[in-house]
């Protein structure tokens, strides 16, 4: 057992380091990273292209990389939006890794681009615990899956810098209760922003890109509670190293940790700066 857990904070050690220097790799570019996750079914690609080509027609350089474990299906979707996209096909893998993102953005990524969306694997457990080296993580579920979302993964909600409900079209036909499933954001995750989105009736897209362009402008995101709480874990231990750990309620922690700018990652584990 301790062997496995050796194993699993190597892995993401060396992920952490890849994040640092895509982090790097992206600033010098100019290029906002966002992150979105999500459950399968969730809407998430539908509501990407809505926001890939609503960029493009507003003029913003923008591009995409999207990661399945088969099929190139959401990057030929994606690129009707006019926007360049790639595939990352994870052979198995529940979810994306920094190292396998910037092998794919290097040669790649055209110059002046503004943003890049990332559309993570659909799960919203090992994805959560993964930076990309991104400026905005979102979390995305629809109203098909029930109010209970956020509690059920608190990590990936909780280390959220944003949360995007799709779906509302639906909202009355399945009975969503939009005040349970709020209530439940807040519990995990206070004072986050929430957006309601309709890829097949438009609503909330325009605002939700109008977040996104303000982020990338350099105004300050939501800093996560359950972030913060790691990073003072993190100094508590006094050895530099973040690490997952569980909890005295039973749930594995997300270490983050504060770079130069002042910001704390979520999904970052390294030493505390």
């Amino acid at each position: 057992m301790c062997r496995t857990v050796d194993l699993h904070q190597a892995v993401l050690a060396r992920n952490d380091e890849n994040a640092l220097a895509l982090r790097s790799y992206l600033g010098d570019r100019g290029t906002v990273a966002v992150n979105l996750l999500s459950s399968p079914g969730s809407g998430k690609t539908a509501l990407l292209e809505q926001l890939l080509a609503r960029a493009v027609a507003g003029g913003t350089p923008t591009a995409a990389v999207t990661a399945d474990l088969a099929t190139e299906n959401d990057a030929t979707r994606l690129a009707r939006s006019g926007a360049p996209v790639q595939q990352i096909l994870t052979d198995g893998l529940c979810h994306l890794e920094a190292g396998m993102l910037q092998r794919r953005l290097e040669g790649w990524l055209p110059e002046g681009t503004r943003l890049l969306f990332v559309e993570n694997v659909g799960n919203l457990v090992c994805p959560a615990s993964y930076d990309l080296g991104e400026t905005l993580r979102i979390a995305l579920a629809s109203v098909t899956e029930g109010e209970d979302k956020p509690v059920k993964y608190p990590t990936a909600f909780g280390l959220a810098q944003l949360v995007v409900i799709t779906k509302t079209d639906l909202a009355d036909a399945v009975g969503f209760d939009r005040d349970a499933f709020l209530a439940g954001v807040r519990q995990v995750n206070p004072g986050v922003p929430v957006l309601e989105t309709s890829a097949r009736t438009g609503q909330g897209v325009d605002a939700l890109l109008a977040h996104v362009l303000r982020c990338a402008a350099g105004e300050e995101t939501h800093v996560p509670v359950l972030a913060r709480q790691h990073e003072r874990h993190t100094h508590r231990h006094g050895n530099g190293q973040g690490h997952g750990h569980p909890a005295e309620d039973g749930r594995t922690h997300v270490d983050g940790h504060t770079h130069a700018d002042g910001h704390v990652r979520p999904g970052v584990r390294g030493p505390a700066r």
